[in-house]
């Protein structure tokens, strides 16, 4: 039987960090198992917010990782920027940057909706084309992998099969392309938003396989399509949680763990929280709500403004992965905001099922019909509670918050196999 080889393309592998480098990384751990030997391919100097280097322990020895150079406009942005005397910072998030932006931030956000197409990373386009165009050839590798955003890996997937249409293409969307909600941030005018269409058209078309991560991410693409997609879930790495020991914590910590940008909003949950505070003294000194990840400046200033919520908020600053699993451990409630995202009910994020491998109860916000909720409701572990019911929220909390003062809450199984990293890979064999 001849070697199975399989080329992923990737803006995000370790040492960058946070959610989006998860799933593949994880995928590309498990192949080598069943048959496949993974190869790559990655920049050798990407712009990133999050660094983990403790990620590259997952990068199996049978795993060919070539880094090939990248040029961004973001080094550009920041130096132009430090000239205009503007504050020195080293993140591309900084091109969003909510409502108080400056005339050089608003003039560049546009820059980068409108003109940079699909993304900034669309210089890398062309070079990488003309690299791997040989590299498949001498490699002898049939198969390849691209899995957006950034979304000009697709385009990368797209013209190496317009050269070799013998080449088998798996295209992978973690998030929507031009339906994803934070167009209108980036101040994208209707043709930019046109040209978004055209390419994200071309690549669902010409791609061989289509998969994505939720059901109602599915439909959509399906929709756009007129063509089969497949579902392949985030999962969580049983590896991760093997030595996960949890411990009932002195105070009453609900822990939310990822980034909370401009479109999450996790205000209600926290209106809940400082109600409930604010009736009952004993709750208010026992109750901590740990936000772990980069937090959106707006939502600290709301936290901050108020007496009651800033003494008992903390903001813990990103932590490499294997530590976040611990502090998964001494929690008494886990978090997840879903309230204020665009098509809500079709998002799913990672740290969902690693919530789930814990077995500790979860609390959500966000649309009680989605694809989280189902998720929820489907495996007994927590709630999804729609923002505007204050009071349910309340009630909610109340009732966890008694569950540890009288120690009887007890843990779940509750993901089972389905959805670990290790199954999740099997099923992404069948595919390729």
């Amino acid at each position: 039987m001849s070697e199975k080889k399989v080329l992923i393309i990737t803006y995000y592998w370790p040492p960058s960090g946070g959610s989006g480098v998860q799933r593949w990384l994880k995928f590309v751990k498990y192949l080598p198992g069943l048959g496949w030997t993974p190869y790559v391919f990655t920049p050798e100097n990407p712009s990133f917010d999050i660094r983990d280097e403790s990620l590259a322990a997952n990068i199996p020895r049978q795993a060919e990782v070539i880094r090939f150079p990248i040029w961004e406009p973001y080094d550009a942005f920041f130096k132009l920027s430090s000239l205009l005397g503007k504050k020195k910072s080293a993140k591309p998030t900084d091109l969003v940057s909510g409502k108080q932006m400056s005339t050089f931030q608003k003039v560049s956000t546009w820059i980068r909706g409108n003109l940079l197409i699909p993304d900034p990373r669309v210089f890398w386009v062309r070079p990488s084309v003309k690299f791997l165009d040989g590299f498949l050839r001498e490699k002898q590798i049939t198969t390849i992998v691209t899995t957006g955003p950034p979304h000009s890996m697709h385009l990368i997937g797209y013209r190496l099969k317009k050269k070799n249409p013998a080449l088998r293409w798996i295209a992978d969307f973690r998030d929507p392309w031009s339906e994803w909600g934070l167009w209108e941030s980036l101040k994208v005018g209707p043709r930019a938003l046109n040209q978004h269409r055209k390419w994200e058209a071309r690549v669902l078309k010409l791609a061989d396989i289509v998969t994505t991560i939720t059901p109602f991410y599915v439909r959509r693409f399906e929709a756009l399509s007129g063509r089969p997609v497949n579902l392949l879930t985030n999962g969580y790495d049983e590896d991760d949680f093997a030595s996960l020991t949890i411990r009932r914590p002195d105070k009453f910590v609900i822990r939310h763990a990822g980034i909370v940008n401009e479109k999450c909003d996790p205000r209600p949950f926290m209106r809940a929280v400082e109600a409930l505070a604010a009736k009952d003294p004993e709750f208010r000194t026992q109750v901590v709500v740990d936000f772990v990840g980069e937090v959106h400046p707006q939502f600290r200033a709301f936290v901050m403004a108020s007496e009651i919520l800033s003494s008992l908020t903390l903001f813990t600053p990103n932590v490499p992965h294997k530590v976040l699993i611990g502090k998964y451990g001494d929690a008494a409630l886990l978090l997840l905001v879903l309230t204020g995202y665009k098509d809500a009910e079709g998002y799913m994020p990672g740290k969902l099922f690693e919530y789930l491998a814990t077995g500790l109860p979860i609390i959500a916000t966000g649309p009680e019909d989605g694809d989280a909720a189902h998720l929820l409701n489907e495996t007994g572990a927590g709630d999804m509670i729609d923002g505007n019911k204050g009071d349910v929220l309340q009630a909610k909390v109340a009732f966890h918050y008694a569950q540890w003062k009288a120690a009887t809450a007890s843990l779940k199984q509750h993901s089972g196999t389905d959805y670990s990293r290790r199954e999740i890979t099997r099923k992404l064999t069948e595919l390729l």
